[in-house]
């Protein structure tokens, strides 16, 4: 290379893509579950959910500030955080389990990017026009009022999803009622404000500009689906051998053309702007939307449809003989997928009983260890523990405390004249115990004694224990 030519450049700028607008079952599928999505999505933070008078009342609520999760019924404490690891186990065990049956099916159908990339595209369309208008627009180069018109109010109806995207991400952490109030007047903290802004910015851009660009870069899924995926997976696949050759000609009883017409319906469909014809690539998110447009495109000309379709590798020798592929369901249920499932209904239903059998009152207990023990002026040992009770019930309760052990020792609670303790609803309480055993008695003078501590809530009788040590002159 002389020193006059400019070096090779190992970027390589995107090219727009422009989806044309296909109808099919596959299309259908995409449009149901993006709006079930976005409806739940949009929607949850202002169902409102009873729970008695000194309790949230919002059904799903992130209660950052009381470190409490609300999900309907259930509350999650932060020492429950069990429950949200399995959770997030089981969705991973199930985004494995659905890509080994159906290749990346998540990605092509309920990803956030693909269904907020759906929803920009679907106004995208509605303002400018399907595929040949927006290629128009886009070759332009007069920058007229017509372009500035449309483009303006496209971006304009972005923003304003994308405000509404942050707005509900936000009422998922408070009140929704009382914070979309706050955020009217100017009364919100600014983290919200912060997080409204982050997110307007991140869905303006992600699904506006980058779309499939966040799919092939920042995405890591389309590398790891690999070892997910093996022969048996039914992902969308495009049948060489009877396709190929290619051509427009006419068909005849002696043409050697296949049935592909070469229109390029699959490709002006992809949201991706791959070509499946030229077989399985990363950038494929399997929404098999150029299944509709094959499959339309074969009726018109009077072929079968399923010159592109979901297919799986296995059955590739026996199409191309002439024979009927295997049942869909044999490539669906088979060890690797029933290993998933299992592994995934094991961990749902031990979550389940988990829930189940949770108490509603708990405690902790912390000995205070400086010192170590104390002497009285009587010459009794006494030992001090910091008890902390969870008290998980709609309402204030009454919660008994009593120990078990040598039944020479006795409990004095820091404050009170009694054993009784109200715990206010919905809280986690800290009460200072005592414990005091006589000078002569075994505790007192034994290095170590092992205690039991009890509470009880004396309006059901409802009981919950701990076992402690308590340290006498020994030590």
């Amino acid at each position: 290379m002389s020193d006059s030519e400019p070096a090779p450049s190992l970027y390589a700028a995107r090219e727009p893509i422009f989806p044309r607008r296909v109808s099919g079952p596959f299309r259908n599928l995409k449009w149901i579950i993006m709006a079930v999505t976005l409806g739940i999505y949009y929607l949850t933070p202002w169902i409102r959910w009873d729970r008695g008078p000194n309790l949230p009342d919002q059904a799903v609520l992130l209660d950052m500030a009381n470190r409490r999760f609300y999900f309907f019924w259930v509350e999650i404490w932060p020492h429950e955080f069990y429950f949200v690891a399995g959770l997030l186990i089981m969705a991973g065990l199930g985004l494995f389990l659905f890509t080994s049956a159906l290749g990346r099916v998540w990605c092509g159908y309920a990803c956030p990017q693909t269904v907020w990339t759906d929803l920009f595209i679907l106004v995208e369309r509605w303002i400018e026009g399907d595929r040949n208008a927006r290629l128009r627009l886009h070759r332009q180069k007069k920058l007229d009022f017509r372009k500035v018109r449309l483009r303006i109010t496209k971006w304009i109806t972005w923003l304003l999803i994308g405000l509404a995207t942050g707005g509900a991400w936000v009422f998922y952490f408070a009140d929704a009622p009382t914070l979309s109030v706050d955020l009217v007047t100017g009364n919100a903290h600014p983290i919200a404000y912060t997080t409204m802004a982050i997110l307007t910015a991140t869905t303006f851009f992600f699904g506006g500009f980058a779309r499939e660009q966040i799919c092939i870069y920042a995405c890591p899924w389309p590398r790891i689906q690999a070892a997910m995926m093996d022969e048996d997976t039914l992902t969308v696949g495009y049948r060489e051998w009877r396709g190929e050759p290619r051509g427009k000609g006419k068909r005849t009883a002696d043409s050697e053309l296949g049935d592909c017409i070469d229109c390029m319906a699959c490709v002006n469909v992809c949201p991706m702007g791959i070509d499946i014809r030229d077989g399985q690539q990363m950038e494929c998110i399997t929404c098999a939307l150029c299944i509709d447009a094959c499959d339309d495109m074969m009726e018109k000309i009077g072929k079968p449809r399923g010159l592109i379709d979901y297919m799986a590798l296995s059955d590739e020798a026996n199409e191309r003989a002439g024979q009927t592929p295997r049942n869909i369901w044999k490539h669906i249920f088979r060890p690797r997928t029933m290993l998933y499932t299992s592994l995934w209904s094991l961990v749902g239903v031990g979550l389940l009983f988990a829930l189940f059998i949770r108490a509603d009152i708990e405690l902790t207990v912390a000995p205070v260890r400086n010192p170590t023990f104390v002497t009285l002026s009587d010459g009794s040992i006494r030992n001090t523990y910091d008890v902390r009770l969870r008290n998980k019930h709609g309402e204030n309760r009454p919660f008994q405390l009593s120990i078990a052990g040598d039944p020479s020792m006795r409990i004095e609670l820091e404050g009170l004249s009694g054993d009784t303790v109200d715990v206010p609803a919905d809280t986690s309480f800290l009460q200072r115990v005592y414990i005091v055993a006589p000078k002569d008695a075994g505790p007192a003078t034994a290095g170590s004694t092992d205690v039991r501590i009890w509470i009880e809530d004396t309006s059901n009788g409802e009981r919950a224990y701990k076992d402690t040590n308590f340290n006498g002159k020994g030590n």
